[in-house]
């Protein structure tokens, strides 16, 4: 974790750990602990798994925007909390539950964006590369600083190999140097590196974008994506074969392809 940033106000110790906004199909998700630039603290991932459950069973939400209060995006783990507990089992329980945290993000029906300004590092470089698509502040700094500390980021390199080349994941997991969001967007880190003051814009067109597609065809695309990536060429393209059979026959899809073919607007989708 960098304290590099200059000292935010101290957070309150009754505020939410995460904030909820909904707002047109838009669940926004704010990392809400500034004043320790966000660290993902074993109550931070608490209130997010029950943030990110209830988006999960949220039928009005299409898409999932996952932001960090104040100057930072989210600075990894809490390091004086690992300290202050040296039971191993202790230990092993916090890497398990921040890796739930990691794997409700990558099964949750709807897509979820990273909104990225400040620093995002170890477990907070992690939660960016476990959400589907990210956009980053041109200030923002990504790193995955572990081994500075003499700890390899064993648990951010799983979600981090599976963003990036091979050769690319060494660099920033052995040197433990930070990259700047132009470079993230270059390594395939991030999906877009904007302007800072064009980001909050940025975030709200692409989250406005996939809320107005079919909530349906959203869903069952993040699923396919998901499943078939580790599949071989012949599985992958059965799967995705079966799963745009299934799909043709949905509502949505029946809907979709009349109105295209008829020359109408795009109908209303429903909520799934």
């Amino acid at each position: 974790m960098s304290t590099s940033l200059e000292e935010p106000p101290v957070t309150p110790r009754d505020a939410p750990f995460v904030l909820r906004q909904n707002e047109g199909g838009v669940t926004t998700l704010t990392l809400n602990r500034p004043s320790q630039y966000n660290v993902l603290s074993s109550d931070m991932l608490d209130a997010l798994q029950q943030a990110l459950h209830d988006a999960a069973h949220d039928a009005g939400t299409r898409v999932v925007v996952l932001a960090g209060e104040g100057k930072a995006f989210c600075a990894g783990h809490d390091l004086r909390e690992m300290q202050a507990h040296a039971d191993p089992a202790w230990q092993r329980a916090l890497f398990e539950q921040c890796s739930r945290v990691m794997l409700t993000l990558a099964e949750l029906p709807q897509p979820v964006i990273a909104r990225v300004r400040g620093i995002a590092t170890a477990a907070g470089c992690q939660l960016v590369a476990a959400c589907d698509l990210a956009i980053a502040a041109r200030s923002a700094k990504f790193a995955t600083s572990g081994v500075n500390l003499g700890l390899f980021c064993s648990t951010p390199a799983v979600a981090v190999t599976r963003n990036i080349s091979a050769k690319h994941a060494a660099d920033l997991l052995f040197t433990g140097r930070f990259i700047d969001a132009l470079t993230a967007e270059k390594w395939g880190l991030v999906s877009r590196c904007v302007d800072d003051d064009a980001l909050d814009a940025a975030v709200a067109d692409m989250a406005a974008s996939i809320a107005s597609k079919s909530a349906y065809a959203v869903r069952s695309g993040k699923a396919l994506l998901r499943s078939q990536q580790n599949l071989n060429l012949t599985d992958a393209y059965a799967t995705a074969s079966t799963n745009m059979a299934r799909d043709m026959q949905s509502d949505d899809a029946q809907l979709g392809i009349r109105a295209f073919l008829e020359k109408q607007p795009a109908p209303h989708w429903r909520d799934r």
